[in-house]
């Protein structure tokens, strides 16, 4: 069983060029973590709203990474191009 993870998050407004390059650097590194699976974006050009799926071994395997990006300042940077802070949320997939 693996865990799903979102955060949810509202790009400031003109900020998404920049967030595009950001990402574009960064997403190797995010899927080359260990314990990350895969990891998906979602973009409303309408409303600013930013999602990020991301399907990882375990929940204490994103911990371990969102430690990593804290410590090395990666997630400053990304809260940097968003108004406030995101909301996450973990899910446990169900094999039925």
């Amino acid at each position: 069983m693996s865990t799903w993870v979102t955060l949810q998050m509202k790009v400031s407004e003109n900020a998404f060029p920049q967030l595009e390059t950001f990402l574009s650097d960064k997403l190797p590194a995010v899927r080359g973590f260990d314990g990350a699976l895969s990891v998906s974006l979602f973009y409303n050009t309408e409303t600013r709203d930013f999602l990020i799926l991301e399907e990882w071994i375990s929940q204490d395997h994103h911990q371990a990474y969102i430690k990593s990006i804290m410590d090395n300042g990666v997630m400053g940077d990304l809260l940097s191009f968003m108004e406030g802070q995101p909301t996450v949320t973990y899910h446990d997939r169900l094999v039925m």
